[in-house]
């Protein structure tokens, strides 16, 4: 059992920067491939980006050059740094992890990239 909370969303400009947290307890998180998915409003849930246990990352295709995720087993974290936020990436992000057909879910944090 893996407990997952996000924390770092917020309201910011078009062009302005946030940092997301998702810290993992319960588990050994090295174990685990973690990805964080997006929300918008009326909109399927969609992968934004995910990291595996070897550090391997892959993106979606518009965030690419733009957001960066990055895993801490030290700390059981992993992050999503977006840059050159978009209107267009305004949703609720949620952390994830997965190994072995395990999958768990955090609660979610709302973005908000607005003037």
């Amino acid at each position: 059992q893996v407990q997952l909370v996000e924390s770092g969303g917020g309201l910011v400009q078009p062009g302005g920067s946030l940092r997301l947290s998702c810290a993992a307890s319960g588990s050994i998180f090295r174990i685990y491939t973690m990805a964080w998915y997006r929300q918008a409003p009326g909109e399927q849930r969609e992968l934004v980006a995910a990291i595996t246990t070897s550090g391997i990352r892959n993106y979606v295709d518009s965030t690419k050059g733009r957001f960066t995720i990055s895993r801490d087993n030290a700390k059981n974290t992993v992050y999503l740094q977006m840059n050159s936020l978009k209107p267009e990436d305004t949703a609720v992000y949620f952390c994830n992890a997965k190994n072995n057909g395990l999958s768990y879910w955090g609660q979610g944090t709302q973005v908000t990239v607005s003037s």
